[in-house]
């Protein structure tokens, strides 16, 4: 008998399940934003935050369709900019504050496409991590 009632309860959900409408995306709308740029040698990634800390949107080289070497190319750190300027515009933000990270090509590219497609640069922070004293040397060597 158990198997019985357990099979309408089970099809009743499998039912209930193809009905459910997904929820709808909310627009955020969001004027003040914090674009976080991380350049390495070998790709750059643009990612915008609100003040909170969520991510809006991001773009990096790689995603933008370039391979190999190319992706350390200020040319592709560009493009990775506008792309995400063009996706945050949609959502309503007007101004940014720029944190850039690293020591990559693409740092000051990424932020001048991203002035170049209308977004106010506010203020440009470097938060590259420095070490205060480095890592402890490894041991002497005893021959």
């Amino acid at each position: 008998m158990a198997k019985a009632e357990g099979a309408p309860q089970g099809a009743q959900a499998a039912q209930t399940g193809a009905k459910e409408k997904k929820a709808k995306k909310i627009k955020r709308n969001v004027p003040r934003a914090i674009v976080h740029v991380k350049s390495t040698f070998n790709n750059t990634i643009v990612t915008v935050t609100d003040l909170n800390g969520d991510t809006i949107a991001w773009d990096s080289s790689g995603s933008m369709g370039f391979k190999g070497s190319r992706k350390g190319t200020p040319f592709a750190a560009q493009r990775a900019g506008e792309n995400v300027a063009e996706k945050v515009k949609k959502m309503g933000v007007r101004e940014v504050e720029v944190r850039v990270q690293g020591p990559g090509a693409g740092r000051e590219s990424a932020v001048r496409a991203m002035q170049g497609r209308g977004i106010e640069v506010k203020s440009i922070e470097d938060v590259t991590p420095l070490p205060h004293n480095g890592c402890r040397p490894k041991k002497k060597r005893r021959v």
